[in-house]
């Protein structure tokens, strides 16, 4: 029976809420159709927001949204998204399927969409085709309060108050779509581009840090998966002759990790897969653990009080479309290995929260790993979906100290894994909360938890089950769910079992 060992009274690092943030690019049907529907749509919806996606969303505490991309923020110009629905430009989406957009869906756009989700904003700006000025108005035309050029523009076009922007993105995956640049070239254009993005409504020296949301808080563009010679030249070149070395530069730095079997060449099925595959997915996804130590030994060089987050703006599974839709548009189905997937991720996210500071998974609605799907009227959630409703207790919880007893499970030594995944956290209101996954296809393990510092006197617990093929879809919405699961609470402690394929999340009570 594996041992579980969780010490409460130890405190370690804030779980931002953030850190269970979403990512929406103009691509495929996420947007159009996923999110939006227009005004005028049949559908239900509220400022042309449909109305069963965005309560869905809150009901998982959605955190944060990232827009407007991915590859596409590198070509978006943002003039283009404003105005008149009838006079915005028209354009050919170059990176995803070659369809039209039709921009119908810009700023404001967006800010209703984060108002009716109730979530922050994480905007990403053009550095790759755009212009500094480009740049510096859209901020200005978002946030400044009082009279300019661009408040006065926003106010023509219906908006007289500011948004708040949380987060900005000074481009994206810049060593690629984004410019194809080196990191030194790409660092330095940061520095220049950061220096317009200005946080109007706070003071001049207010102190920067990803932790402060009085200001806009900026993203620099980090690696893709392991390459450290891009962290190692992005962070040489944003922390040279800085007098405090961190204020002035970046708040948070990007990495994107994706998660397919085969390797990008061979991503797979997301629905018809053996148990090989199944622990050949879930293995790539624990790469994300060695990924977070190895860039934070170099950010822990520059940075050694952990003042600059590491944002894990695009993660998930990727696979195979489905069959029969656009190549371009990235869909496919949601399964339990999609759901043990974001399990494993959230629980590694929170067990680094002291450098993790925000992640968005990709993407939102209909895209990659998505919460949800969508057909005309019709809404699915995911079984990704189910494992954010079970961790969202963990928003701006406190992580506490904890240890599982694993082994070492799988069909080859190359795709070994732990068969459990855990992490567990204190709340403000001082509730212990503990989420637990299996692993194991075909092994259900009994558990007993030691618990100290924390008196528990009552325990409840929801778990999400089922075949590791199981999905949730049109024609059976509710397939995959989570239900009530029984756990024992005993003397300092608790006893249960975890069946093979599950997620659960337990809630302990003083």
């Amino acid at each position: 029976m594996p041992k579980y060992y969780i010490n409460a009274g130890n405190k370690k690092s804030k779980i931002n809420k953030e850190i269970y943030g979403h990512f929406s690019e103009h691509l495929g049907r996420c947007i159009y159709e996923g999110l939006y529907v227009g005004e005028d749509s049949e559908i239900p919806n509220v400022n042309g927001m449909r109305t069963d996606v965005v309560e869905a969303l809150k009901e998982i505490k959605v955190p944060v949204l990232r827009w407007p991309g991915g590859c596409f923020a590198d070509e978006y110009h943002w003039k283009d998204g404003i105005g008149p629905k009838e006079n915005r430009k028209k354009m050919i989406n170059t990176h995803w399927g070659g369809v039209i957009e039709d921009n119908s869906f810009g700023t404001h756009e967006f800010f209703e969409l984060c108002r009716q989700i109730g979530c922050e904003t994480y905007v990403n700006g053009n550095l790759g085709s755009g212009t500094v000025q480009e740049m510096s108005e859209w901020v200005e035309y978002m946030t400044f309060e009082g009279v300019s050029p661009m408040a006065d523009l926003r106010a023509k076009n219906g908006h007289p108050e500011p948004w708040k922007v949380d987060f900005f993105g000074v481009g994206n995956e810049n060593w690629g779509c984004g410019g194809n640049m080196t990191p030194e070239f790409y660092a330095n254009e940061y520095r220049r581009y950061q220096t317009y993005v200005r946080s109007y409504n706070s003071s001049f020296d207010t102190p920067r840090s990803i932790d402060n949301p009085d200001i806009i808080r900026r993203i620099a563009c980090g690696a893709n998966i392991d390459d450290t010679e891009w962290t190692e030249g992005v962070l040489k070149t944003l922390f040279r002759h800085c007098e405090d070395r961190f204020h002035g530069n970046a708040d948070g730095l990007s990495l994107h990790y994706y998660t397919h079997p085969g390797g990008w060449e061979h991503k797979g099925s997301s629905t018809e897969f053996d148990e090989k595959t199944w622990y050949m997915t879930l293995a790539k996804a624990y790469y994300m653990d060695k990924l977070i130590k190895m860039h934070g030994a170099i950010m822990d060089q520059y940075d050694p009080d952990k003042k600059l987050g590491m944002i894990v703006d695009e993660w998930g599974t990727w696979f195979d479309v489905e069959p029969g839709t656009n190549p371009g548009f990235l869909y496919q189905q949601n399964t339990m290995r999609d759901a043990l997937v974001a399990c494993i991720n959230l629980n590694i996210f929170n067990k680094h929260s002291d450098r993790v500071k925000m992640t968005c998974i990709a993407q939102m609605v209909n895209v990659l790993q998505s919460v949800i799907l969508t057909e005309g009227a019709k809404m699915v959630k995911t079984p990704t979906w189910h494992v954010f409703n079970l961790f969202k207790d963990h928003q701006d919880a406190c992580l506490v100290e904890s240890h599982i007893d694993t082994e070492m499970i799988g069909e080859e030594e190359e795709f070994m894994v732990p068969n459990l995944s855990e992490s567990a956290s204190v709340d403000a209101d001082g509730k212990l909360h503990i989420t637990i996954g299996n692993l194991s296809v075909t092994e259900d393990y009994p558990v007993d938890a030691s618990i100290a510092g924390f008196a528990g006197k009552k325990v409840s617990a929801q778990i999400l089950r089922g075949e590791m093929h199981a999905k949730n879809t049109f024609e059976e919405p509710d397939a995959v769910h989570s239900e009530s699961y029984d756990v024992e609470l005993s003397e300092g402690g608790l006893k249960f079992v975890v069946p093979a394929g599950s997620v659960i999340s337990i809630t302990v009570e003083e």
